[in-house]
């Protein structure tokens, strides 16, 4: 009878470890910044249908690189457990905080089964403030481990060079247009150092804007918005570029009827 072959614990972590982050690597990266006015994320994501990027509750954001399929079933159990504990307690009881640990647990238990692969995942939750000061970010790398984030966080891809680039030109107080250009920036930089041009239409881009009226804080910005903050003297704010684009759908109306 032959031995069996052993491997140790610790190299057993290491290459599952290992394989998560390649897997998660050849996804394109993404990027959450905070801004003036709440937090914006910014991908490169040629697809119209499959989102990085989601609203998970009132004033909570979803953002995930890696595979959609294992992301995506992570997105659905969030909404879930958010529409459960708002519903059963009250909406105020649902945080980023709280989202993340249950996505902690959930990523720790499968990196650490030997009987499933690891999720080739990392994630973002973000949570909107009534200030600067009180926003959350958590990123929750494929092994269950929370960070708690300030200022700007990339994941996926190059994320390493993306941050040191962020880290080094990020600041506080920034408009939307700002922190959108800066994102695109980075998101430009390949690893060799070169710069290429990413197009809007290849962009997804959402914002927490905490100046919105509604209990809502989540929009997506695309099309003439998102157009207009990468111009030079574009709008500047969230609400100013959602502003815009109701004028022009009004007068689009109007211009339909005569």
């Amino acid at each position: 009878m032959s031995t069996p072959f052993y491997v140790s614990p610790q190299q057993q972590m290491a290459d599952r470890a290992e394989y998560a982050r390649k897997g998660i690597a050849r996804g394109r990266s993404l990027v959450v910044l905070q801004y003036a006015d709440g937090i914006v994320f910014v991908g490169e994501n040629p697809s119209r249908a499959l989102h990085k990027f989601s609203e998970i509750y009132d004033r909570i954001g979803f953002a995930a690189a890696g595979k959609y399929n294992e992301y995506e079933n992570l997105r659905i159990g969030g909404v879930r457990y958010a529409d459960l504990r708002g519903y059963t307690y009250d909406r105020g009881d649902v945080t980023a905080r709280g989202l993340a640990n249950v996505y902690a647990q959930t990523l720790g238990t499968i990196f650490s089964s030997v009987g499933e692969k690891p999720y080739e995942v990392e994630l973002v939750v973000a949570e909107v403030g009534e200030t600067t000061e009180q926003d959350q970010i958590y990123r929750l790398p494929h092994d269950g481990s929370i960070v708690d984030e300030h200022g700007a966080v990339a994941v996926g891809g190059n994320a390493e060079q993306i941050s040191s680039y962020l880290d080094q030109r990020h600041r506080d107080g920034m408009t939307l247009a700002e922190a959108l250009k800066l994102a695109v920036q980075s998101l430009s930089r390949d690893t060799n150092g070169s710069e290429r041009e990413i197009p809007a239409e290849r962009l997804e881009v959402a914002v927490l804007d905490r100046t919105r009226p509604q209990k809502r804080k989540f929009k997506r910005i695309s099309g003439r918005q998102l157009s207009r903050l990468l111009e030079a003297g574009g709008a500047t704010t969230a609400s100013e570029a959602e502003a815009d684009a109701d004028a022009e759908a009004e007068a689009e109306a109007s211009g339909d009827s005569e």
